[in-house]
């Protein structure tokens, strides 16, 4: 992040304003919804200004800016049309350690002031960095769209609540629950609607009865699909931010645990061919268990949680201890590494059936069926081969498939990393050695990869230049 996020309490407080027309006035209405005590400073003040100021209570003095005029002040803002004039008190704010904000200028900034949606007391800001304010607008644009104003007025039932919430449940996670489960509810849905007397009578009954109440875990078991965070399912981001623990494996994108909720506790789980940090039994294990603790529990996978990703064994012990569940299929990566590659993995000229494979099984052999896997008219998808590659490439050739069969290897699908390898049985081998490939990969192999030079449409990284490496 360029700038961090910060929420300033200015009620009462010193903030000077040097400037006095249109971008100050803008400036001061928001400062004076703050509580802030604004001081300005402008040779010339215009009218709407004047009359804002003397309904606050601030101050303005008619004359150019002088250092002495930041004493007592925690925040200074700049809003003239005279660079020269910003510039002195961005320097001078700066030499004081004081927070300052340019106008349009965010060189000169240490604080920048976003694009605001207020249904306070809940307030949400939106900023482009001080380099795209437009961008901000919109994206404020839509968000007031979506959040009701009446929002507030839930906030303001949480407030009032909060003190006898703290007194109920004494650990923050169980506090946590009891919001959410409150404010996603009915309790929630008759303070939106306007049944403010309501919404308190049901929230003071559901705190009744849930004192001394034992907590119910939860497992939710989520494919987080093959690396773009874009391809999440809407259910599978919700339940993302419901988690308060998260059990994610090697091959979740960083980019999709960054939608994770922030507090939730992030335990890593993931596995290598040969090397896990966590056995198998041992994450089976940890999902009861933590489940019986009352947790909401995500499993999160890469891909899709029944495709290759062990699902299965997880949620078979969760039924068998008769813990709640729900799994969320994500794209697997089958689906969303073509895609991306522009390689389609049937179609009417190339390939009427698709098999999906996995390059090791239990025994870390490539034990596969070769005469099954060599026909001419179907697509073969292969998951984890890059170890045995060498091995799949030969047994499909000693089993009738002609060396000449195109073969795609797709490294990192659907990220920014992406590379598509494209050769054939014969050569795939080799060129994976040169091009230095690296795990997590693909490998498509058929007559539907022809297509890719063709359809091909994303590109990744692409001031790193071509991506696609071919023979």
């Amino acid at each position: 992040m360029q700038y961090f996020p910060f929420f300033m309490h200015l009620r009462g407080e010193r903030v000077l304003l040097v400037g006095g027309g249109d971008i100050a006035t803008r400036k001061a209405r928001l400062l004076s919804k703050a509580g802030a005590h604004l001081v300005v400073i402008a040779p010339e003040v215009e009218t709407e200004l004047k009359a804002l100021i003397a309904e606050t209570s601030g101050e303005i003095e008619l004359r150019e800016y002088r250092q002495g005029d930041l004493d007592g002040a925690v925040l200074a803002i700049a809003a003239t049309d005279i660079a020269a004039v910003n510039e002195q008190v961005s320097r001078d704010a700066k030499a004081r350690q004081l927070p300052v904000n340019v106008v349009d200028s965010p060189e000169l900034c240490t604080v920048i002031t976003p694009a605001i949606v207020d249904r306070s007391p809940l307030v949400i800001a939106i900023s482009g960095g001080g380099e795209a304010p437009v961008l901000a607008r919109m994206v404020r644009a839509k968000l007031e769209t979506l959040i009701p104003a009446s929002y507030g007025r839930l906030a303001g039932l949480a407030s009032r609540f909060r003190a006898r919430v703290k007194q109920t449940f004494t650990s923050g996670d169980e506090r946590r629950r009891f919001w959410e489960d409150t404010l996603q509810g009915p309790a929630g849905e008759l303070m939106l609607s306007g049944r403010d007397a309501e919404a308190e009578q049901l929230l003071r009954q559901r705190l009744d009865d849930s004192a001394g109440s034992h907590r119910q875990g939860e497992v939710y078991l989520v494919g987080g699909g093959p690396g773009d965070p874009e391809l999440l399912t809407l259910k599978a981001l919700r339940l993302m931010q419901q988690a308060e623990v998260v059990l994610y494996d090697r091959l979740v994108s960083p980019e999709v645990m960054e939608l994770v909720r922030r507090d939730a506790d992030r335990i890593y789980v993931g596995k290598r061919r040969s090397e896990h940090a966590v056995e198998q039994t041992a994450i089976n294990q940890m999902l009861v268990d933590l489940a019986r603790e009352g947790k909401r529990v995500l499993r999160l996978k890469g891909g899709d949680p029944f495709i290759f990703g062990r699902g299965g064994e997880e949620i078979e012990l969760l039924a068998e201890n008769n813990i709640p569940f729900q799994v969320v299929p994500g794209i697997t990566a089958a689906s969303g590494c073509s895609a991306y590659a522009g390689i389609p993995l049937t179609h009417r000229d190339y390939a009427q059936s698709v098999r999906f494979v996995t390059g090791h099984l239990k025994s870390d052999s490539a034990n596969i069926s070769w005469p099954e896997l060599a026909r001419p008219d179907q697509t073969l998808v292969i998951y984890m081969g890059l170890i045995e590659l060498e091995a799949i490439c030969r047994g499909l050739i000693e089993a009738g498939r002609a060396a000449t069969t195109p073969v795609a290897l797709i490294e990192k699908g659907t990220t920014q990393d992406q590379r598509v390898i494209v050769s054939d049985l014969a050569g795939i081998g080799a060129r994976v050695v040169e091009e230095a490939v690296s795990a997590p990969t693909l490998l498509i192999i058929g007559e539907v990869v022809k297509l890719h030079r063709q359809l091909e449409w994303f590109s990744p990284a692409a001031a790193a230049g071509d991506q696609t490496v071919k023979v």
